[in-house]
């Protein structure tokens, strides 16, 4: 598996949407030039040349869009969310702002994505894409993580 440790300055440039500034005292690797880990914890992934945080992160805190119970199959096969299967949308989102994609009935955790409108369009639309799947439970950035 093929790791780059990042230096002092490396690592003060890393901005990782999501996550607090990491301390250049901690140890922070690239794996496969794709993953990042903190001192040995996998807390992020590189997606279009940016940092996102993992579905496993405690501290997520994104604006969350709720899907129905029949979308949650295909969210979380990889599907982006058709807005159809929304049924709630948190207010004060902007386009191409990260969201957290989660079921009605329990509240939980199904994927992250980029919202591709804001608030407004979003709630106006009545079909079509509203937020491109970055990351879903059971993908290749779910099962590095184990």
């Amino acid at each position: 598996m093929k790791r780059k440790m990042l230096n002092k300055r490396e690592i003060k440039e890393l901005k990782l949407k999501g996550i607090e500034e990491i301390s250049p005292k901690e140890r922070v690797e690239i794996i496969e030039n794709e993953f990042l880990s903190v001192d040995g914890k996998f807390v992020g992934f590189l997606y279009e040349e940016k940092w996102y945080p993992t579905l496993k992160n405690p501290s997520l805190d994104f604006k969350k869009i709720a899907v129905d119970m029949g979308a949650v199959k295909f969210v979380g096969n990889g599907a982006d969310i058709m807005r159809p299967g929304i049924v709630k949308i948190e207010e004060g989102i902007e386009k191409e702002e990260l969201v957290l994609i989660v079921d009605e009935k329990y509240g939980k955790n199904l994927a992250l994505g980029i919202a591709l409108f804001d608030f407004g369009e979003m709630r106006e639309k009545k079909e079509g894409k509203v937020v491109k799947n970055i990351h879903y439970v059971g993908d290749k950035i779910w099962e590095f993580e184990k």
